[in-house]
């Protein structure tokens, strides 16, 4: 077997954070989390650190759990908000949408591509020692 040259193996290096931690930390945090509530949580811990084994450390890992659980809350709250009003839209007429209506479906557009970005790596990394 060939050695991948992109891949170093550093022997001093401690074992990284794998998946399982991240979500025995976070259920350790939340344990009224259901499992797909943990799940998202660890992608988006990951997404939002370059290295997991940074996580290691309680104040990086409060200080990401912080910031994830209010990126989340805020999405859960338009996103919520947005289903309200696009329920009701979706009981007229789009033939006969006034400006407003216009303005609802554009709204909820930029909060879709919101809740979306908190589970993609569209700018992974926003912790670096």
């Amino acid at each position: 077997m060939i050695a991948d040259p992109a891949i170093s193996f550093d022997p001093n290096r401690k074992t990284a954070v794998n998946c399982s931690q991240i979500v025995r930390k976070i259920e350790d945090r939340n344990p009224r989390l259901s499992p797909r509530d943990v799940a998202r949580r660890s992608l988006m811990f990951l997404n939002a650190i370059d290295d997991p084994q940074l996580l290691d450390s309680c104040d990086i890992f409060n200080e990401v759990w912080n910031d994830i659980e209010m990126k989340f809350q805020a999405a859960s709250d338009q996103h919520a908000a947005m289903t309200h009003e696009l329920e009701e839209l979706a009981c007229s007429d789009p033939r006969e949408f006034s400006p407003d209506q216009i303005w609802i479906l554009v709204r909820a557009i930029k909060v879709q591509s919101q809740v979306l970005r908190l589970f993609s790596v569209e700018s992974p990394g926003t912790y670096v020692v």
